[in-house]
């Protein structure tokens, strides 16, 4: 008997230990959607690696390298992330293929990060049809801020209309009675910029612009425009170009002797993409405005922020040009895009790595300047809606005033 009775109690000791793994397992159960298994999280990118916006290829070469650092350091929650990047040569048609190969064929978690306005606007509603998330696109565009119609899309970048807002009260205040002359690129990206720019003149708008140029990415060259807008007697002149022809139009300005105040788009402020090439003699007191440190500036020597960003270009992105805006913009977003996905644990669903996207509280990678601070919800897909005025001197930008908010409506 008491031999029965010990069987006996081995035996419900076995079942009770059974029951505890398995319902410790259904507690701690790992969740996956397509593109993400216990070893791999799957990532899909779109760049303009060739085309007429190539010059930010750069940014997804960047991520390439920070998700390898993070790879060789273990991954993310024991995983190893998945990066497969290609070319749509800032081409709309060959987006929403490239788009189509990632999400069907190779079977990714999500898109990261794809660039520019048109292109993602091409793909946008097949991403959301998928449930896909298309997350932290390289665009500023006001339309990515969308959570009720678009609840698969969310930006990054502090929105054109929110940044063009920012010169409006700038110009306002400075130079209330100028004359403005814009240059804009011929899509959503360039038309955002100026609704931006004449919601924040308001009522001044009509009799402060007196000229507005279009050009489309196919130009060779948009030197005519400048001539154009220069016999306009404007001067300001406010500069919605990427970063090929906004090099071109710094030249042209300096070659005509034209000497407006230039406010040039952010998205066009790289020292070494844009401004080095276009000759730092020729590109002095431009106004812009920045949310993350420049390198080049000296006030950033023994930041640690900076220090860490360097020793990643040094150990593991070698190639990377430190005067390169692209380079550290990558940076950026390739450690938010980490912080989300440990957010994430062991659930790694599409509607998950939403979730948590859309619950960033005051995250800071630490390339963003002093009190720029990232933060979304579910009704707030804009994580960044801050900015500061910058102006070029010497050979570097020099930030001037209060840190702004530009959010639209505020």
């Amino acid at each position: 008997m008491p031999v029965f009775a010990y069987r006996m109690a081995l035996a419900s000791a076995a079942a009770f230990a059974l029951l505890a793994a398995s319902s410790g397992g259904a507690l701690a159960q790992k969740k996956y959607d397509t593109g993400a298994t216990d070893t791999e999280i799957k990532i899909g990118n779109i760049m303009p690696y060739s085309g007429p916006a190539s010059a930010y290829g750069v940014i997804g070469k960047t991520e390439a390298a920070y998700f390898k650092k993070i790879n060789d350091a273990g991954g993310i929650n024991g995983r190893k992330i998945n990066f497969i990047s290609y070319d749509d040569g800032y081409s709309p048609p060959k987006t929403v293929e490239q788009a189509r190969k990632l999400v069907e064929s190779d079977e990714v978690l999500f898109i990261f990060n794809s660039l520019g306005t048109p292109p993602n606007s091409a793909i946008q509603k097949y991403m959301n049809a998928k449930k896909v998330p298309q997350l932290f696109v390289a665009t500023g565009a006001t339309k990515w801020n969308d959570p009720k119609d678009f609840p698969w899309t969310m930006g990054w970048q502090p929105s054109y209309q929110s940044e063009a807002r920012i010169y409006a009260k700038y110009i306002l205040k400075e130079k209330p009675n100028a004359k403005i002359a814009i240059l804009f690129q011929n899509d959503d990206y360039g038309k955002d910029y100026v609704k931006g720019l004449k919601d924040g003149l308001g009522a001044k708008a009509s009799s402060m612009i007196v000229a507005e140029e279009s050009y489309e990415t196919t130009e060779p060259t948009i030197d005519n425009h400048i001539v154009k807008l220069k016999s306009t007697g404007a001067d300001i002149f406010f500069n919605v170009t990427t970063p090929k022809f906004a090099a071109q139009a710094i030249k042209k300005i300096a070659e005509i002797e034209w000497k407006p105040l230039h406010i040039l788009n952010n998205v066009s402020f790289s020292v070494g993409s844009v401004i080095k090439p276009a000759g730092f003699e020729n590109a002095q007191g431009i106004i812009s405005a920045a949310y993350i440190k420049d390198p080049s500036d000296p006030q950033w020597d023994n930041d640690a922020g900076m220090k860490e960003f360097l020793n990643f270009l040094a150990k593991d992105f070698p190639e990377g040009n430190k005067l390169d805006a692209s380079v550290i913009v990558g940076y950026g977003v390739a450690q938010t895009m980490v912080q989300v996905l440990k957010q994430c644990g062991d659930n790694l669903t599409r509607e998950n790595i939403m979730k948590q996207a859309a619950n960033l509280k005051d995250f800071r990678t630490e390339v963003l300047l002093p009190g720029i601070k990232i933060n979304t919800s579910p009704t707030s897909f804009a994580p960044i809606s801050s900015l500061q005025l910058v102006q070029f001197k010497g050979e570097r930008w020099v930030l001037f005033g209060d840190i702004i908010s530009g959010e639209v409506g505020g």
